[in-house]
């Protein structure tokens, strides 16, 4: 599983940046803050993701994306649980997907195979299926809510 320390930081900051959030360090072994699932994963407070050294890479992207899809206004609000939509789980999911060529080192490919160790579920049995077979709703939905975004 590809972690924090095995990318340039810098790299994952940049591209969350460009997205008005802001990626911050947490010292190994502290408490991650905001996290849903607990550490190593990443948390989110607001427009701040919490990672640490240890942390998966699918697990800040993912955590991001969260932010990424939702309006301003409510990204203000959030703090450790984003939503409770499944069509904005499923495009936290797709974009997390394909911001992930955006960071050296890591890549779709990578992400994907990650993302099925870590367990995600798709009914079509792998991340993969569902990205290229089965993530039109999700695809639909981010062209909507982020236009001219990452999404042809």
């Amino acid at each position: 599983m590809l972690i924090l320390s095995d990318i340039v930081f810098t790299d994952a900051a940049t591209l969350l940046a460009g997205f008005d959030l802001e990626l911050v360090a947490v010292p190994q072994g502290a408490s991650i803050p905001g996290s849903y699932w607990g550490e190593p994963e990443a948390g989110i407070i607001g427009h701040r993701v919490y990672v640490r050294p240890d942390t998966p890479v699918h697990s800040m992207l993912h955590e991001a994306c969260h932010l990424i899809v939702l309006p301003p206004e409510r990204r203000v609000q959030v703090h450790t649980d984003a939503t409770d939509s499944i069509a904005e789980e499923d495009a936290a999911c797709c974009l997390q997907i394909l911001l992930a060529d955006r960071i050296p080192g890591v890549g779709s490919e990578r992400l994907m195979r990650d993302m099925d160790a870590w367990g995600y579920t798709f009914r079509l049995g792998s991340t993969r299926a569902w990205f290229e077979q089965d993530a039109q709703d999700a695809f639909d939905w981010l062209k909507v809510r982020l236009p001219g975004c990452v999404v042809a």
